[in-house]
């Protein structure tokens, strides 16, 4: 069927603007254009009802876009595609519940009950979330906390215990989160085509090997921060001739052991 964008909005219960975000978002085809009328399809419907479903479940909408995604460069293939299109539509249902399974854990607290659990003002949690530092799921209406989230929020109690001004702190921690999305777009760049997109993989593989290497991926990335994080304060320490601080610090890093859990 056909319909006209508020006949579309309607049938999906979203609003005209809704729709024209996530298709300036990349999450909707284009529609057709007859003159100045965007006609769009029962394809467009799915999709925007695809999208709203995932909202749902917790997923940002980058996070959406990247699921959606359908690889374009072997469309001209023949059976290739269609062997292609066919893994991709099994591999996402498998994938989505081990993605959503990651990202919520357990249980979950509201911003109200974070604060509490943790000793993190709710204003100051706020603030984290709009920095994007955190980024709560929606359920029933309302925004959730996962136990990382709770793990952060007392490991950053912690370090503003020790007396460092918060608004340095949080521009470190906004300057940091915009190179890790980089380098873990990357990451999942590397998974698909050396994973998901491998010809012969089955949607349980797929979700497989995503829970069994998140962990040793998460392990990987925190022992190389705090290797960096450790040697670069040790150069300092040796360049500025700060002998006794320096044989303090080798001391202290003898006994260290970094403990990464995942749950």
């Amino acid at each position: 069927m056909e319909y006209r964008v508020e006949q579309l909005a309607e049938l999906a219960n979203v609003r005209v603007d809704t729709i024209r975000f996530y298709q300036g978002k990349g999450l909707i085809p284009a529609p057709e254009r007859r003159g100045r009328v965007a006609v769009y399809r029962d394809e467009h419907l799915a999709r925007l009802r695809r999208v709203r479903s995932l909202l749902e479940e917790g997923f940002s909408l980058a996070q959406i876009a990247r699921l959606l995604d359908r690889p374009d460069r072997e469309a001209q293939s023949g059976t290739g595609a269609a062997r292609e299109a066919g893994r991709e539509a099994g591999a996402a249902p498998e994938l989505l519940e081990a993605l959503l399974e990651q990202r919520m854990g357990g249980h979950t607290w509201s911003a109200a009950e974070l604060a509490s659990e943790s000793g993190v003002p709710e204003p100051l949690i706020a603030a984290v979330v709009r920095a994007g530092l955190m980024e709560p799921v929606r359920i029933d209406g309302e925004e959730r906390f996962n136990e990382a989230d709770l793990e952060m929020a007392r490991a950053a109690l912690a370090i503003l215990g020790q007396g460092f001004p918060l608004d340095e702190l949080l521009n470190l921690a906004v300057h940091h989160a915009g190179h890790v999305n980089e380098v873990a777009d990357r990451g999942i760049d590397l998974f698909d085509d050396h994973v998901r997109k491998q010809p012969d993989a089955r949607a349980e593989e797929i979700a497989e090997a995503f829970r069994r290497l998140l962990p040793h991926v998460t392990r990987l990335v925190a022992l190389h921060f705090q290797r960096t994080l450790v040697g670069r304060a040790l150069e300092r320490l040796q360049q500025g001739g700060e002998s006794a601080a320096l044989q303090e610090a080798l001391a202290a890093t003898e006994s260290l052991k970094l403990e990464v859990a995942w749950r």
